[in-house]
């Protein structure tokens, strides 16, 4: 059933949301299982519907705030602290995309980062893949927000609550962050030996077609802007991601309540609420039906009882001595696998056979669903994803060239991600 649900998605014969569906159905009557398939397949959208609930309003609360403007201070400020220093502009790129990343979604942090520093890249003669570096490895380590994605697939994957996942991955996440920084501290040191004797290019050849159709794509009409409550948005926002690293209350009642907040102050006519929502509406719909088929999906995994036959199975050619070490190698593996597997082939597919061999020797399913997030950064580089092709199509650079460009320093980052994990105490060397 794995194997098939993989095939059909990485070759695109079927949508991730059709497949999750179908497969585990079709398979699930071949088991036998055909008189329990409903009260599996619901018993698993239950389980995932507090997480499918808090990314729901976390994705209209983000939307909220960028249609607000919260983020447009911050993208002048960088800019204009930047200016044409080599060194400034590749950490205010770091900044940036962290930053923006906030709000999880990866085309539009690609399309507001690049459409902000591409004219600055080019006007100083700076390399753009260490822009497309820079941006791919920020915006990995942001998605292990709860909102994300990476992390909610996980959580949903092994059936454990999305908080005791991401919690004590964020620190880890941070440290990795901080590499990030030092890596664009790298590049623009670099770009500054190496630009010192050239002369820039006149800033009247720098606009390409592609920034100035980035820059149409996400405009947003002022009078949907709030700048005059932008010191609002911005503490609301602290105190939501406070809060939900404090564990203040439950994900989804903190996110809900923050959306309802902003929602309404920030847009207080009833029809210019409609129009936000509506606006957003297809990024939630996706979400909502991706993490409900992904729990009919699992629960018939679990129900039928597929997932302890090929935990068995694993556990009969898994020496005894390497058992306790599967967390590690869990995260070791997570790189080239995202890589070459979609996140849904990798987390629903994937994770949750190991989660179930790991449990035989000690291992926690919470703490492979942790250590399946470590490879997030090469997976930013996988020609499976949109963004690298939307990314590598503004900056006018071939995908195979920033994937040369950047892998080595994917893999260091995750590398640096791992140690920091082990030593937090987010998963264990040994069981």
């Amino acid at each position: 059933m794995v194997v098939t649900f993989m095939t059909l998605i990485m070759t695109k014969r079927m949508s991730a949301v059709a497949a999750l569906l179908i497969v585990p159905v079709v398979f699930g009557l071949l088991a036998g299982a055909g008189a329990g398939l409903g009260e599996m397949m619901v018993k698993g959208v239950l389980q995932v519907a507090p997480t499918t609930l808090m990314l729901s309003f976390a994705v209209l609360y983000f939307a909220v705030m960028m249609d607000a403007g919260l983020f447009e201070p911050l993208v002048r400020k960088v800019l204009s602290i930047v200016g044409e220093d080599p060194l400034r502009i590749s950490l205010g790129t770091a900044i940036l995309a962290t930053v923006v990343s906030l709000d999880g979604d990866g085309t539009t942090t690609a399309l507001i980062v690049i459409t902000a520093f591409l004219p600055v890249y080019r006007r100083v003669g700076m390399n753009p893949l260490i822009l497309a570096t820079l941006l791919g490895l920020s915006n990995a380590l942001m998605n292990y927000v709860p909102w994300g994605g990476p992390a909610a697939r996980a959580a949903a994957a092994v059936h454990v609550d999305l908080a005791q996942v991401v919690g004590p991955m964020l620190p880890a996440a941070g440290v990795g962050l901080l590499a990030v920084f030092g890596l664009a501290w790298h590049f623009g040191r670099a770009e500054r030996r190496r630009l010192a004797d050239r002369t820039a290019p006149a800033a009247d050849d720098v606009t390409p077609v592609a920034v100035l159709a980035a820059a149409k794509a996400i405009e947003v009409e002022r009078d949907i802007r709030r700048p005059r409550l932008f010191w609002f948005n911005l503490v609301l926002t602290l105190v939501l991601i406070l809060g939900m690293v404090s564990g203040l209350a439950p994900l989804p009642v903190l996110m809900m309540s923050a959306f309802a907040i902003a929602i309404t102050v920030n847009y207080p006519v009833l029809k210019d609420q409609k129009a936000r929502i509506a606006a957003h509406a297809d990024n939630v719909v996706n979400i909502v039906v991706l993490l409900f088929a992904a729990g009919a999906f699992t629960g018939i995994l679990n129900g039928a009882g597929m997932a302890d036959g090929m935990a068995k199975a694993a556990l009969s050619v898994i020496p005894p001595s390497v058992g306790p070490y599967l967390a590690p190698i869990t995260a070791l593996v997570s790189m080239p696998l995202t890589f070459v597997m979609s996140n849904d082939a990798y987390y629903f597919g994937v994770v949750p056979v190991v989660a179930q061999t790991a449990a035989s020797f000690g291992v926690e399913p919470v703490e492979i669903a942790r250590a399946a997030l470590i490879g997030q950064p090469v997976h930013s580089l996988s020609p499976l994803l949109a963004p690298i092709y939307l990314a590598c199509g503004l900056l006018g650079v071939d995908v195979a060239d920033a994937q040369r460009f950047s892998l080595k320093w994917a893999v260091a980052i995750c590398l640096v991600v791992l140690v920091a994990a082990l030593a937090m105490g987010a998963f264990p060397l040994r069981a």
